[in-house]
């Protein structure tokens, strides 16, 4: 007896479908932030109630491979839609270190509900091909890859077939919606009107792998440079900048003071006497060449130098000139006229 009353205070499988159906809802048309408190909640609602519908779904064994379309039960169809509603709720995560994993996550139920529509011949449509290793592979080269210009042109006019199609489903889904939901439609509209929630949400399913695709091409190639950032800047790290002061003292020092990097060597009249010598005056005619205005220079400065060698050469001489005539009388050593 207390085993009937918990199971029937357990939620019943389409309870749950239901109220996940409607949290999504709530979140597609919501207006605060998708980062907020109040739609993550109804996000983590959303995931923990699929997963249990999931749990069940799998214990029940609802849907078999060995059974076609028309042997599901109309008011069954609605739970293959299971793994694509667990997608769409994980692309409204935003946890930005786990932002990979939540993608990878949601285009793995996607790429399910795809595999079983098309198990069920659903709708005619072809599955995404797996480009998670590929552009692992090829994330560097990414930007230097030469586009396929047929491949962009048929991708383009798939997306617009679906697009047409998808509003073709939207608006003949409003037009049930409404005896659906009140009961008074009978089981073909019943079973059109789930089938019609399919195919939108195949049209879905296709749009957010292309997405999801681009971004986790993205995300990987953030990470290879960071990685390649971090070694690099390990192997040549910077050595610390030298402190500088700045102050009003030592900035009128190197101007004003003797700290100015460009004191003069000679004065006004000191050049004037220096050009004239050279002949290199305005009124004196300007050397032809520099190399004969540095030959005269280098003359000029010979002179001085020998000049200064002989004044101070002269006193020396004098000394011994005269210690030398001390020890000889005049007339030493002149032995021509003796008789």
């Amino acid at each position: 007896m207390a085993a009937a009353e918990e199971n029937s205070r357990l939620p019943r499988l389409p309870d749950l479908f239901e109220v996940s159906k409607q949290l999504l809802d709530e979140v597609e048309v919501a207006t605060e932030p998708s980062g907020s408190r109040v739609i993550q909640e109804k996000v983590f609602k959303g995931l923990e109630f699929l997963r249990r519908a999931a749990e069940m779904l799998s214990q029940l064994d609802l849907f078999s491979r060995n059974e076609d379309l028309e042997e599901i039960a109309s008011t069954d169809l609605k739970y293959l839609m299971v793994p694509a509603l667990q997608g769409a709720f994980a692309m409204k995560q935003v946890n930005p270190s786990k932002r990979l994993e939540h993608l990878q996550w949601a285009r793995e139920h996607f790429l399910k509900y795809l595999t079983q529509c098309r198990h069920y011949r659903v709708a005619e449509f072809e599955l995404p091909r797996n480009k998670n290793k590929s552009a692992e592979n090829n994330t560097a080269n990414f930007s230097m890859a030469y586009p396929n210009l047929v491949a962009m042109a048929s991708q383009r006019q798939a997306k617009i077939e679906r697009y047409k199609q998808k509003k073709e489903v939207e608006n003949r889904l409003s037009t049930l919606k409404s005896a659906v939901e009140s009961g008074e439609a009978d089981d073909e509209r019943v079973r059109e009107y789930y089938l019609l929630h399919l195919r939108r949400w195949i049209s879905i399913s296709l749009e957010e792998i292309e997405s999801i695709d681009e971004e986790i091409i993205i995300l990987r190639g953030k990470d290879s440079s960071k990685e390649a950032s971090t070694s690099h800047s390990s192997h040549q790290d910077r050595p610390p900048m030298k402190p500088f002061v700045l102050t009003r003292n030592v900035t009128q020092a190197k101007v004003f003071g003797a700290g100015y990097p460009s004191l003069a060597s000679m004065t006004v009249n000191d050049w004037y006497d220096q050009h004239e010598n050279y002949g290199a005056l305005p009124d004196q005619g300007i050397a032809s060449t520099a190399a004969e205005f540095k030959r005269a220079a280098q003359q000029q400065e010979d002179q001085e130098q020998n000049q200064e060698e002989d004044d101070d050469q002269t006193p020396h001489r004098d000394r011994e000139w005269d210690d030398w005539k001390d020890t000889h009388p005049k007339g030493y050593g002149n032995r021509q006229n003796m008789g």
